[in-house]
C-alpha cells in the first residue's frame, strides 16, 4: 500500500540509531553521540551548511558507515531524485516505460511468455493513484520532461516516490530552486505522508509541517520536539541565557579579579608596616622573623587562593564566551545610501523579451522609487533572472525601454559569481574595487566579519553564507554604496543562520530591492510591499 494511505497505526521504528558519530572523508568530526529512532513521524534537520545534514542521511539510506555507534534498518528507504534529463518523456523518468510497454503488447495479443512472466497487473492503477495524489491525474505518459513547468516535473518525481512506497523519506533540501507550485507540491507530500520522513532543509515554511527537529551544531546534537516556530522561540530563550550567563560569569570574574587585587594591597601594606618596624629595631629580632614568617605564608595562601578563583572565574567566562559564539548569530549593518524616498532609480516602458524563439515576458512597466522592496515572482522559466538582468544592462529587452536613472546598482546572484574562487576575500574586494588601499579593503571586510586570517581564504572555499558576505563585501566597499540591491534566489544555497544574517542586514537597509525568491518568510522579514508577477 502506498503511505499515503497507510492507516495511522502504532508501529516499531524503520531506523534506529545508536550512540552514532559521524565524521568526514579526512576524520574531521561532524557530530558524535546521536541517538534517534524514525517511525511514522516527520524529522526536521537543521544546522549550519557542513555540518553533516546531507552526511546523516547518506548514512540513514545505508550508503555510508558510522565512525562509531550502529544503525538498525526495519523498512525501506526512498530518497526523493532530483528531477532527470528533460529529454526523458513522462513514463521513463517515472521508471515504467518498460512495465507499461509490456502490459501494452500483452492487451494487444502480441505479448511473449517473458512478458506474461514479467507483468505488473497492479501497475496501472498503482500509477493512476500516484499521479492523482501528485495533481497530475491527466499527464501525456509520452510528454518529453522538458515542455513541463518546474512545478510539474517535481510532481512527476514524487510520483515516482509514491510507486516506490518506501516506509522512509528522504528529502535533502528539496525546495531549493523550485518555484512556487513545486514547493506546493513538496509542502503537500510531506503533510499528507503516513510513513516516515527525513527532511534536510532551511526551508522554514516546510519545516514548520515537521514533528520535530534535530539540530546539528559544534557543541553536539539537538531533540526538539516541535516544528519550526517553537523550535525557533526555545533556541531564542537558549541564546537569552547564553548572553545572560556570559554577562555574569563577566561580572564574577571581575569581581574576583578586583577582591584578589585589594588583597595583594592590604598583604603589601602590612609587608610595608613590617618592613619599617625592622628598619627601627625597636623590637626583639625572633619576634620580627616570626613576623616576617607569618607575612610570607599569608601571602602565599591568599596568592594561592586568589589564583585558584581567579582561574576558576577565568574558566566559567570563557565557556559562557565559547557558548555565545555557538549560539549568538553575526551581525553586520550595512553602510547607509542616504536615499531620498523621490529619487527615481529605475523605469521600464513596455519590456518585452524573447529567448530562444518563446516569448518570456511582457509587455511590462515598473517604476523603482526611492527605498522600496520589490519581488519578482512567477514560475521557473518565467523569465525571472532574465528581468533582473535587464534591469542590470546586461540584456537588451526584445521591444520596450529600459531607463537605469542611477548607477549606483550592484546584483548579487544565488552562486556570487562576481567573486573569483582562485582569489582570496581580500584579493576578490581590490578587484572589483581596485581604488581601494589595502588597509581599506581590510577595514571593509572587517565590517562583514572576515578579519585577519579570514581576508586571506580563497574564495572557491568559503560555504554558502561566507560567499554571499563575501559578495556583499565586495559591493558595498565602494566609496558610494549601491543605492540600489538586486538579488537573484539569496537564500538558495544558504543555511538558516546565514539566511537570518542576511533577514537582519538588508531588514536595516535603506536603499532599494528588487529581488527574487520563493521563500515568503525571507520576502517578509525584509519588508517586501510590491510584487511583480511574470
Amino acid at each position: 500500500a502506498s503511505p499515503l494511505c497507510r492507516k495511522s497505526l502504532p508501529m516499531p521504528a524503520f531506523i534506529t540509531l545508536n550512540s552514532v558519530s559521524l565524521t568526514t572523508p579526512d576524520a574531521r568530526p561532524l557530530f558524535d553521540g546521536l541517538t534517534l529512532s524514525v517511525g511514522q513521524e516527520r524529522t526536521g534537520l537543521v544546522g549550519r551548511n557542513g555540518c553533516g545534514k546531507s552526511t546523516l542521511l547518506n548514512l540513514i539510506a545505508g550508503d555510508l558507515a558510522p565512525a562509531s555507534g550502529s544503525v538498525h534498518r526495519a523498512g525501506s528507504v526512498g530518497w526523493l531524485e532530483q528531477v532527470p534529463d528533460g529529454r526523458l518523456c513522462v513514463a521513463e523518468a517515472l521508471g515504467v516505460a518498460d512495465g507499461l510497454a509490456c502490459l501494452k503488447r500483452l492487451e494487444a495479443g502480441e505479448g511473449s511468455v517473458s512478458d506474461a512472466a514479467a507483468a505488473d497487473w497492479t501497475l496501472e492503477g498503482r500509477l493512476a493513484e500516484a499521479l492523482a495524489g501528485t495533481g497530475l491525474p491527466d499527464v501525456d505518459m509520452d510528454r518529453p520532461m522538458r515542455t513541463l513547468s518546474g512545478g510539474e516535473r517535481t510532481r512527476v518525481m514524487l510520483a515516482r516516490l509514491l510507486l516506490a512506497a518506501p516506509d522512509v523519506l528522504l528529502l535533502d533540501e528539496p525546495t531549493n530552486n523550485l518555484d512556487t507550485d513545486g514547493c506546493t507540491a513538496i509542502s503537500d507530500l510531506l503533510a499528507r505522508w503516513t510513513g516516515g520522513v527525513v527532511v534536510a532543509s532551511h526551508d522554514r515554511a516546510l519545516l514548520e509541517r515537521v514533528d520535530r527537529i534535530v539540530e546539528l551544531s559544534p557543541v553536539g546534537v539537538t531533540v526538539f520536539g516541535g516544528g519550526w516556530s517553537a523550535f525557533k522561540a526555545a533556541r531564542d530563550a537558549a541564546r537569552a541565557r547564553a548572553e545572560a550567563e556570559l554577562e555574569r560569569s563577566g561580572n564574577a570574574l571581575k569581581r574576583t579579579e578586583r577582591a584578589a587585587q585589594a588583597a595583594r594591597e592590604t598583604q603589601d601594606r602590612r609587608d610595608k608596616r613590617g618592613r619599617a618596624t625592622r628598619a627601627r629595631g625597636d623590637a626583639p629580632k625572633m619576634l620580627l622573623d616570626a613576623r616576617k614568617q607569618r607575612a610570607e605564608a599569608t601571602r602565599a595562601r591568599g596568592g594561592d587562593v586568589a589564583e585558584r578563583l581567579a582561574e576558576a572565574g577565568r574558566e566559567a567566562f570563557e565557556m559562557a564566551q565559547a557558548r555565545v559564539e555557538v549560539e549568538t548569530p553575526l551581525h553586520i549593518d550595512l553602510p547607509e545610501t542616504g536615499l531620498p524616498p523621490s529619487r527615481d532609480l529605475l523605469a521600464l516602458r513596455d519590456v518585452e523579451m524573447t529567448r530562444g524563439g518563446r516569448h518570456l515576458f511582457g509587455p511590462l512597466s515598473l517604476d523603482v522609487r526611492g527605498p522600496e522592496r520589490i519581488a519578482v515572482c512567477g514560475a521557473n522559466g518565467s523569465g525571472k533572472t532574465t528581468l533582473l538582468r535587464l534591469i542590470m544592462g546586461d540584456l537588451l529587452p526584445t521591444g520596450g525601454e529600459v531607463r537605469r536613472l542611477t548607477e549606483r546598482m550592484a546584483m548579487l546572484d544565488q552562486h556570487v559569481s562576481l567573486l573569483a574562487g582562485h582569489e582570496s576575500v581580500l584579493e576578490n574586494v581590490r578587484r572589483l574595487n581596485p581604488d581601494l588601499s589595502e588597509n581599506a579593503a581590510r577595514a571593509a571586510l572587517a565590517r562583514f566579519a572576515f578579519r585577519n586570517a579570514g581576508a586571506l581564504q580563497a574564495a572557491g572555499t568559503l560555504s554558502g553564507g561566507e560567499r554571499l558576505r563575501a559578495g556583499m563585501a565586495c559591493v558595498f566597499a565602494r566609496a558610494e554604496p549601491p543605492l540600489m540591491l538586486v538579488l537573484d534566489e539569496p537564500t538558495n544555497h544558504l543555511d538558516l543562520a546565514a539566511v537570518e544574517l542576511l533577514e537582519d542586514s538588508l531588514s536595516g537597509f535603506d536603499g532599494a530591492l528588487v529581488v527574487v525568491s520563493h521563500d515568503a518568510g525571507f520576502l517578509g522579514a525584509i519588508g517586501v510591499t510590491r510584487e511583480v508577477r511574470l
